[in-house]
């Protein structure tokens, strides 16, 4: 049993045994052998639904040299993606779902971006990237030789009002050097400076305390609770700043919550609804207004727009923007090559568990 698994992740250049507990591995590894799994089946028809949402280029290189393999061996795929360069690398025909209605079917060879786009959104997006200028203020964080779970001597720095984004390939990094800037996991040695006052959060709670917030890439494991309503995932981390003594101000919370569901645009019936109804998209949302509510200083986005549609990236995208111009210092880590180049000032890559 296990050699056959070891067969299939080697398909996949996954360089873990099959042995090794799920819960050691990246969220790309494990989406990985989610894969591995399906493929296992044997099936004559495979649904991938989103199969690259925590994957970075190479990763996807990998995945797209053995659907090859199973297109030729007579499998059919049926590939749903919101990342439209992988529709038309990999897909022969393209089928458009708009709010549950069939939209129009078209072969590859006879469609373009453009086209694609405006059939799932409904109209025509200007701008896929809509960066602007950096108006750079004083630096707001400094990260010293930074080393913990997964992180070796890491050091940058980032200024109020810029944008810096962090790639890399899976398994490089990048979100835990996130979580130990934030208080998620430990640090080992090193110090995060917060606008010259040298911090090192040993916990979430006090990396909220200290103005960083972060945007985890796993909504649905880390970022929201999916059985409470948006209201109650929107507020959970900003009840002490909502709070008088042991009271927590309702009304205030109701007015803050109403006014993030107005900004953001979330399609929801009432800020009651339980946010596990909602699409990824008002999902993802609601996840960032959650860290926003804490006011911070910095705000880290971890894959913020994974499993997102256009439509939204670009609502996401102007956010960013919006919060950007008002000085807000943001780290962005993403996957998506075309996001990083597209919306960051700098970038920092990431290579090994080592900055680049």
């Amino acid at each position: 049993m296990y050699a056959e698994a070891d067969r299939l992740l080697a398909r996949l250049n996954v360089k873990h045994s099959a042995k090794t507990p799920l819960g050691e591995l990246s969220l790309g590894e494990q989406q990985m052998v989610e894969i591995a799994k399906a493929l296992s089946f044997e099936s004559k028809v495979i649904i991938m639904d989103e199969p690259t949402d925590a994957l970075t280029d190479t990763e996807t290189e990998s995945l797209f040299s053995v659907i090859n393999e199973l297109r030729e061996q007579g499998c059919g795929i049926v590939y749903i993606s919101h990342r439209l360069k992988e529709i038309f690398e990999i897909c022969d025909d393209i089928t458009v779902l708009r709010d549950g209605k069939f939209i129009g079917q078209r072969t590859v060879a006879e469609t373009d971006e453009d086209t694609l786009i405006e059939m799932m959104v409904g109209r025509k997006l200007d701008e896929q990237y809509p960066r602007i200028d950096a108006v750079h203020g004083k630096t707001s964080l400094e990260v010293k030789n930074l080393s913990g779970p997964g992180v070796n001597n890491v050091s940058f720095t980032l200024d109020q009002g810029e944008i810096l984004g962090v790639s890399g390939l899976m398994g490089a990094g990048r979100t835990e050097l996130m979580k130990i800037i934030y208080g998620a996991l430990k640090r080992q040695s090193g110090d995060v400076i917060l606008n010259g006052k040298t911090i090192n959060p040993d916990s979430p709670q006090e990396g909220l305390a200290n103005g960083i917030a972060y945007i985890s890439e796993d909504r649905k494991g880390d970022g929201l609770v999916l059985g409470l309503s948006v209201k109650e995932n929107m507020s959970i981390c900003a009840l002490e700043q909502l709070s008088k003594g042991m009271q927590i101000q309702h009304g205030e919370e109701v007015i803050a919550v109403e006014d993030f569901i107005k900004l953001f645009n979330i399609k929801t019936p009432t800020r009651d609804q339980i946010i596990g109804n909602l699409s990824g998209g008002n999902q993802q949302k609601v996840a960032i207004a959650k860290g926003l509510m804490t006011k911070p200083k910095v705000l880290i986005l971890d894959e913020p727009t994974r499993g997102v549609d256009v439509g939204a990236k670009k609502e996401i995208y102007q956010l960013i923007n919006k919060f950007k111009a008002d000085g807000m210092s943001i780290i962005l880590v993403s996957s998506e090559m075309p996001e990083v180049l597209g919306m960051s000032d700098r970038i920092l890559v990431m290579h090994e568990a080592y900055k680049r």
